[in-house]
């Protein structure tokens, strides 16, 4: 740990040696420490505040590498969770809680897939989500009934800065109690909830510019590290071609626009051709495309996508065409 003596995620209002501590919740994590670099922040002109901000935030992308395997386990879960036919469910409160609903937002519209197959929980619900809802986060009882719903074999995320934050602690708890898998992500590598989470993603940020504002530093590692966790299950899970979005579907003139642009690129075919098999396949962006590859009609291709749980290059693998099947792990 940190330096001095943890809290009890679960009785914020006492240490964790089980002494009385008030109302007062003192953090130790990484992100609450004072950055030796930045002491004289307040006496700079805006460009070198504006500097020493860049400079800090140039360290992020690294220490987001430093945990890509314990993330790229979290994906498996996550790919495994929606293969059974449960949901992914990112939990957390202040910045970890709205980055997380933008995450789960935008997958939907990127991707084409159900809105139930990623679903954000934010502390203190739709309120909190702009402006903030006091005392709600050290709730641990709140994620546990948020997490009430979570169905057996989900995923689920949290997401603390401090990785000690008692909602996402509770979540955590419920959702194992339901059989889900779980996975915390942090900015704390000694994070107290790690011990409850099957995956830890545990990036080192380090001190933040204003010491404890975590929607810098540990925010940017946040938005980062859930960015690439959705990307990469959408793409193990087959909803994309190459690095081509193919699974939104031709619901309106802008978007069949694009779908054409699309099976152009991926087909290098004709707009006139690509057109018409979006067409025939009524607007089903990965019929048309494994129609126009194959050469099939587009019934036999919806049958193969059908079988093949709508993986592209698994159905075109099924319908004869070599080299689809990405390599075994």
């Amino acid at each position: 740990m940190h330096g001095g003596t943890e809290q009890d995620p679960r009785n914020p209002s006492r240490e964790a040696d089980g002494s009385a501590g008030g109302e007062a919740v003192i953090v130790r994590a990484p992100t609450e420490e004072r950055n030796s670099g930045t002491y004289d922040i307040d006496l700079l002109p805006a460009l070198d505040v504006l500097r020493q901000i860049n400079a800090e935030d140039t360290t992020v992308a690294a220490a987001v590498a430093a945990v890509l395997p314990e993330l790229a386990r979290a994906v498996e879960l996550g790919v495994a969770a929606l293969e059974r036919g449960a949901g992914i469910h990112y939990f957390g409160a202040g910045t970890s809680g709205r980055i997380a609903a933008l995450d789960a937002a935008e997958l939907p519209p990127t991707y084409g897939v159900p809105p139930e197959w990623v679903v954000a929980h934010h502390a203190g619900g739709a309120e909190a989500m702009a402006r903030a809802v006091e005392g709600i986060e050290d709730d641990w009882e709140s994620g546990r009934i948020d997490a009430a719903a979570v169905e057996p074999g989900a995923l689920v995320v949290g997401l603390a800065a401090s990785g000690r934050t008692p909602y996402v602690g509770g979540a955590l708890e419920a959702a194992r109690e339901r059989s889900a898998a779980t996975v915390l992500i942090s900015a704390n590598p000694e994070a107290p909830l790690a011990s409850g989470a099957d995956v830890h993603v545990g990036v080192s940020t380090g001190a933040e510019v204003i010491a404890g504002s975590t929607r810098m530093k540990a925010g940017t590692a946040q938005k980062l590290l859930l960015n690439a966790f959705s990307t990469a299950v959408m793409v193990r899970i087959g909803r994309t071609y190459s690095n081509l979005m193919v699974g939104v579907d031709a619901t309106n003139g802008k978007l069949r626009g694009r779908v054409v642009t699309i099976l152009m690129e991926a087909t290098g075919l004709s707009e006139a051709d690509c057109a018409r098999a979006l067409t025939e396949a009524d607007g089903d962006t990965r019929a048309a495309l494994v129609s126009l590859l194959a050469g099939v009609d587009a019934i036999t291709a919806a049958r193969s996508l059908e079988k093949s749980r709508g993986r592209v290059r698994t159905a075109l693998a099924d319908l004869g065409l070599p080299g689809q099947e990405a390599p075994k792990e």
